[in-house]
C-alpha cells in the first residue's frame, strides 16, 4: 500500500529531493558560482517532470487514504505550473546575473515553492491543502525579498510575509470550522455534509473563510492588497513568476476545494465566487488606468484577469471548470511573453518600468513593438487573437449557468480595461520620443519568449493547440 502511495506522489518526491541535494550540494562547493547550472537544471528537471506527468498518468489514483488526488485535473494543472515555471526560470538568468543578485538559493526556492504548488492542485483533505499551501507561500515570501539591498524589494516581502500570515490564519480558522462541524477533514467526508440547503451556519462560515484565505491567494478583491506593491517591489523575474505559476495553483487549489469538498452546494458558495469575480474585474479594470509602472500595471492586470477565470469557476459547472483552465493557460503564455518585453526595459544597464519611456520605441525596435502589440491585444480580448477566445469561454460559461449579469459585467470591464493596453500601445507607437532612449535588446532568449508568445496569440487561433480537449477532461474528471 505504502509502494503504490509513493509511486503515485513521485513527481513530486523527485521535484523534492533534487530541491534539497541540490541545497546540500551548493552550500559545500562554491554556492553562486552554481547558480546559472542550478538555474538550467532546474528548468530542465521542470520540463521532464512537465512531460512525465503529461503523458504517462491516466484515470483517477488516489494516495494517503484521499489525503492526495492524482486526476486529470491535478495533471493539467501541473504540466502548465512546471512550463511556465520553467519559462520563467530561464528568462531570469542573464537578468538577475547581470545586476548580481543570481543566487544559487533562487532556483532552489522556485522549485520547492513548485513541490507546493503541485501538493496544493492535488490535495484532497484540508491538512494537505494547507501543507501544500504554505510550502508555495514560504517560499515565495523569500524570493520577493531576494534584492536584500533593496528597500522596496525587502518591503515587498515583509508585506507578502504579514498579509500571508493573516489569510492563512483565515484559511486555517475555516478549515477547523470546516472540520468542526463536518467530523473530517476529507474533501470526501465533507460533500458529503455540505449539501444544497441542509448546510449548517457553522459550515457555512467555515466556507465563507476559506473562500476568503484562497481569495487572498489568487489576488481576488477585497483581498488583493498585496498585489501591486508586491509585484513593484520584488526583482522582476520574481514578479513575472508571481503573475504565472501561482496564480494557476491558487485557482486549481480554489476549483478543487470547491467542487471535491462543497460540490453539491453550488448555488451557497458560488454567489460568492460572483462577487469576488465582479469586483476583481472592475477594480482590475479602473485601478489599472492611473499606473505608470508597468509592473504595478501589470499587478492591477492580475486581478482582473483572476476575475475572469473566477467567473468560470462561479459557474459551478463543467464548462465553467473547462473555461477556466483554458483561460488560466492562455493567461500563462500571454504573461510570459509579456514578462519577457518587460525584463528587456533597460537604460544603460539599469531596469525601466516608466511605461512614458516607451516613446516611438516601435521606430528603433519594430519586431519587438509588434509582438507587444500583440500581446497587449490579447490581454485585452481582442479578437481574434486568442486572448479573446479565453474570455469567450468563461463568459459563454456564466451566461449558460444562469449568471447573465455576470457576463455582461465582464464584457463591460474588458472593455474599461483595454484603455490600460492600448495606452501602452499608443505610447510605443505614437508616442513622445525620448532623448535617453531605452536600450537596444541584447537577448536571445528574452527576444526569443516574446516572439514566440506573440506567435501563439495569433496562430493557437486554429484550434487552441488542442488544450480544448485537454482542458474539458479534466474538468471532468473533478465535476463528476
Amino acid at each position: 500500500m505504502i509502494s503504490t502511495d509513493l509511486n503515485i506522489i513521485l513527481p513530486e518526491t523527485v521535484l523534492a529531493v533534487y530541491a534539497m541535494l541540490a541545497l546540500v550540494g551548493a552550500v559545500y562547493t562554491g554556492k553562486d558560482k552554481l547558480a546559472p547550472a542550478l538555474v538550467w537544471a532546474t528548468s530542465g528537471l521542470f520540463l521532464a517532470l512537465a512531460f512525465w506527468i503529461g503523458t504517462t498518468g491516466e484515470g483517477t489514483r488516489i494516495a494517503f487514504g484521499g489525503m492526495f488526488v492524482d486526476d486529470g485535473f491535478a495533471r493539467f494543472a501541473k504540466v502548465v505550473i512546471l512550463l511556465s515555471a520553467a519559462a520563467v526560470l530561464v528568462m531570469s538568468e542573464a537578468y538577475m546575473e547581470r545586476r548580481g543578485i543570481l543566487r544559487f538559493e533562487y532556483p532552489l526556492l522556485i522549485a520547492l515553492s513548485a513541490v507546493g504548488m503541485m501538493m496544493m492542485v492535488s490535495a484532497g483533505d484540508l491538512m494537505a491543502l494547507y501543507m501544500g499551501l504554505e510550502l508555495q507561500s514560504l517560499a515565495l515570501y523569500v524570493v520577493a525579498s531576494l534584492r536584500r539591498d533593496s528597500a522596496k524589494s525587502t518591503e515587498a516581502g515583509l508585506k507578502y510575509f504579514v498579509l500571508g500570515a493573516l489569510s492563512s490564519g483565515l484559511l486555517l480558522y475555516g478549515a477547523s470550522l470546516t472540520y468542526g462541524y463536518a467530523g473530517t477533514t476529507l474533501f470526501s467526508g465533507i460533500i458529503q455534509t455540505a449539501t444544497e440547503g441542509q448546510m449548517s451556519i457553522g459550515l457555512l462560515i467555515g466556507l465563507v473563510l476559506l473562500i476568503s484565505g484562497l481569495a487572498f491567494k489568487v489576488s481576488a478583491v477585497p483581498f488583493h492588497m498585496w498585489t501591486p506593491d508586491v509585484y513593484e517591489g520584488s526583482p522582476t523575474p520574481v514578479t513575472a513568476f508571481f503573475a504565472t505559476a501561482p496564480k494557476v495553483a491558487a485557482m486549481g487549489l480554489f476549483a478543487r476545494v470547491m467542487h471535491d469538498a462543497f460540490g453539491n452546494a453550488t448555488a451557497d458558495w458560488g454567489q460568492v465566487v460572483a462577487l469576488l469575480s465582479l469586483l476583481s474585474m472592475f477594480l482590475g479594470a479602473v485601478a489599472a488606468i492611473g499606473q505608470r509602472d508597468i509592473k504595478r500595471l501589470m499587478a492591477y492586470s492580475s486581478i482582473a484577469h483572476m476575475g475572469y477565470a473566477l467567473m468560470g469557476l462561479a459557474s459551478g459547472t463543467l464548462l465553467g471548470v473547462q473555461a477556466m483552465l483554458i483561460y488560466m493557460a492562455i493567461y500563462v503564455t500571454m504573461n510570459v511573453g509579456t514578462f519577457a518585453f518587460i525584463l528587456s526595459m533597460s537604460r544603460d544597464g539599469q531596469p525601466v518600468t516608466d511605461i512614458r519611456a516607451l516613446g516611438m520605441y516601435s521606430r528603433r525596435e519594430p519586431g519587438k513593438a509588434l509582438a507587444m502589440l500583440v500581446l497587449l491585444f490579447s490581454l485585452a480580448g481582442v479578437p481574434p487573437l486568442v486572448g479573446f477566445f479565453g474570455k469567450f469561454y468563461v463568459l459563454r460559461a456564466a451566461y449558460e449557468a444562469g449568471l447573465a449579469w455576470l457576463a455582461i459585467a465582464g464584457v463591460v470591464a474588458s472593455v474599461i480595461g483595454a484603455f490600460y493596453y492600448l495606452r501602452i500601445v499608443f505610447y510605443m507607437y505614437f508616442g513622445e520620443e525620448r532623448e535617453d532612449r531605452l536600450d537596444a535588446g541584447r537577448s536571445p532568449v528574452l527576444w526569443g519568449f516574446l516572439m514566440g508568445s506573440a506567435l501563439i496569440m495569433v496562430v493557437g487561433v486554429v484550434n487552441l493547440f488542442g488544450i480544448e480537449g485537454a482542458a474539458q477532461a479534466a474538468a471532468a474528471t473533478l465535476v463528476n
